[in-house]
């Protein structure tokens, strides 16, 4: 046991101290930084309802999949006669609203360049585009009907993500992280899994903690990168200043330099979460290296999800990360298709037929991988898989064969835990322009995914500038249609 530090050395060198320590040793320094007394009661990472939530949870876990964008429903999922009758045509809705486009002039209407069929005892419509999971859709619940404030990727990526159209505000899975907490103490709660070829619109403020304490902002994993979490270990070199018993005298010092602080200033949130990160990147040495490794899943399971396919092997790979990450605990994951820009996403402005097809192709085949092996792991029981996007696309032609932004309408579906398989809610207009009823918001889906977990959306609150902020700000409810 070393020396304790006198204590006028300690006051003013302890974050310089800190920031020196945790830079030069990497992975060393990535301890229990607090002593236990000190955080009793402070901090968060236990989960605001640690101690039972308002009612009987459905789902335990959450993965939610993003199309980065705006997927074309018309083209996916809402199937519209109206458009193969009429294609070519100016577009009338008949209503005599004004007919309006985000970034064009309204062309002329435009049908789907794929076949569509019904699929499964529930007769779902689901284009050609989507084989693998026109089989799963007995299992899904749908949204046809959602509907967006805006039809601007920014302000509609935080729509979806958090509730409101500024940045700022804690995203969902920060929300589920802070009022249910952690189920594995080895790992991060929330994780975000983003495309390999970049962040989405927005970068990180989509996965923010907003307001909340930090230690609820997504943990964002490179999941393609040669090294998915940097600094994990020691840097190379640096094995003669990483050893347990250095290791061990450091923690010690740490561990004193803060107990000093706490006393000295008393509780900072600020300072808890960076300390919380420290301690569980110091726990994540070790269980991160397996859990982050597909190397040890089957060929079959690998041949599932097609990660050894040169079109569903980034995304394929993420999905099948999602699924070792909630079955060792992680209660939020967020698996990304498509950055931000105009390419290499669903915002297909220019084609299409050209630019739909191959995203459709890397993610149909590992979304219905990942249905299949929840279940048949008997993790879907009390996982709740989610598909979202911010909005929709257009009835019209954008140019030649592109569609434009569409917040009056847009798809996103549910399955597993709680839901209602095989179910659908609301219905777009015959152009799949406009909802016609049973609209379902951003805040209604909030609202339902965080009732199957257990938490009542109106009583999930953080007091903020004066006012008791919510996910679903003043609206929402629960979407009963979607429950089992």
């Amino acid at each position: 046991m070393i020396s304790p530090i006198p204590s006028h050395r300690i006051a003013g060198s302890r974050r310089e101290f800190l920031w020196r320590f945790g830079g030069g040793l990497g992975g060393a320094a990535l301890s229990r930084l607090l002593i236990d007394e000190a955080l009793a009661g402070t901090s968060a990472t236990g989960g605001l309802f640690a101690g039972g939530t308002h009612h009987r949870p459905r789902a335990k876990r959450v993965i939610q999949l993003f199309m980065n964008g705006g997927a074309s429903q018309m083209d996916l999922f809402d199937y519209k006669p109206m458009l193969f009758q009429r294609h070519g045509q100016k577009f009338d809705p008949g209503t005599g609203a004004r007919v309006e486009a985000a970034t064009s002039e309204p062309g002329k209407i435009l049908k789907p360049a794929f076949e569509f069929r019904r699929h499964g005892e529930s007769g779902r419509w689901v284009s050609s585009l989507m084989p693998h999971l026109a089989g799963c859709v007995d299992q899904l619940a749908f949204c046809m009907s959602m509907v967006s404030k805006t039809n601007v990727h920014g302000p509609g990526s935080y729509l979806m993500n958090t509730g409101f159209l500024l940045p700022g505000f804690p995203c969902m899975g920060s929300w589920v992280s802070y009022a249910l907490g952690r189920l594995s103490d080895n790992l991060p709660t929330f994780v975000v899994l983003p495309d390999g070829r970049g962040l989405p619109y927005n970068q990180k403020g989509n996965f923010s903690a907003g307001f909340l304490p930090a230690s609820h902002q997504g943990t964002v994993i490179q999941a393609s990168a040669p090294t998915p979490i940097p600094h994990l270990t020691a840097a190379a070199g640096g094995a003669g200043i990483s050893t347990p018993s250095s290791d061990a005298e450091g923690l010690e010092v740490l561990r004193q330099l803060n107990g000093s602080h706490l006393a000295t200033t008393g509780p900072d949130s600020r300072l808890e979460s960076r300390i919380e990160a420290y301690e569980l990147a110091a726990r994540m040495q070790l269980s991160a290296p397996e859990a982050f490794s597909i190397k040890g899943e089957s060929p079959a399971t690998r041949a599932l999800y097609g990660v050894d396919d040169t079109k569903t092997a980034d995304f394929g790979r993420r999905c099948l990360m999602a699924r070792r990450l909630i079955e060792r605990g992680v209660r939020f994951v967020q698996v990304w298709s498509g950055a931000g820009g105009p390419t290499g996403n669903w915002d297909n402005h220019t084609s299409i037929p050209k630019e739909l097809p191959p995203i459709c192709a890397a993610t149909d085949r590992p979304i219905a991988a990942l249905l299949r092996d929840l279940a048949g792991r008997g993790l879907l029981e009390d996982t709740l898989v989610l598909w979202n996007t911010e909005f929709g696309r257009m009835p019209f032609s954008q140019g030649g064969d592109g569609r434009d932004h569409n917040g009056g309408t847009f798809v996103g579906w549910m399955a597993g835990a709680g839901v209602r398989a095989g179910a659908s809610v609301g219905e777009s207009d015959e152009w799949s322009w406009k909802s016609a009823h049973d609209s379902v918001s951003n805040y209604d889906f909030h609202a339902t995914v965080l009732h199957l977990l257990g938490i009542d959306h109106e009583r999930l609150t953080y007091r903020h500038d004066g006012a008791n902020r919510r996910l679903t700000d003043v609206h929402g409810q629960v979407v009963r249609g979607l429950l089992a």
